[in-house]
């Protein structure tokens, strides 16, 4: 059974340019995430007013155990990418909690906005 979250990272639209946020390093955030899960990159998840949107799908493991995919907003700076990262060895949804003030990221999507990624 798989142990690894998936990551879905919103990108191309506003979240992760430049334009909306150019003190950050997109590139460098999305070579940081897929050392530690897989990553899918979207063109848009549809949640602009959260950007810059990620969500962690969870193992087989969290699956298993009820866990539905997490909808993290402001993914913008190393401390939240810090917290992330760590969730995700942990085991991420189902498996364990999100540590430190990433739970304080966490928002529920609309619910057509939920079903394409689930």
């Amino acid at each position: 059974m798989a142990t690894t979250p998936t990551l879905t990272v919103c990108r191309d639209c506003c979240c992760g340019t430049t334009r909306k946020h150019p003190g950050v390093d997109h590139a460098a955030q999305l070579a940081r995430f897929r050392e530690a899960a897989p990553v899918r990159v979207s063109d848009c998840l549809d949640a602009c007013a959260y950007s810059n949107v990620v969500v962690v799908s969870p193992s087989k493991a969290g699956r298993a155990a009820g866990a539905r995919p997490v909808w993290l907003f402001g993914v913008l700076d190393a401390d939240t990418e810090d917290e992330l990262t760590a969730w995700i060895d942990a085991g991420g949804p189902g498996i364990a909690d999100p540590p430190g003030m990433l739970d304080l990221r966490i928002f529920t999507p609309a619910r057509r906005i939920r079903s394409a990624v689930t």
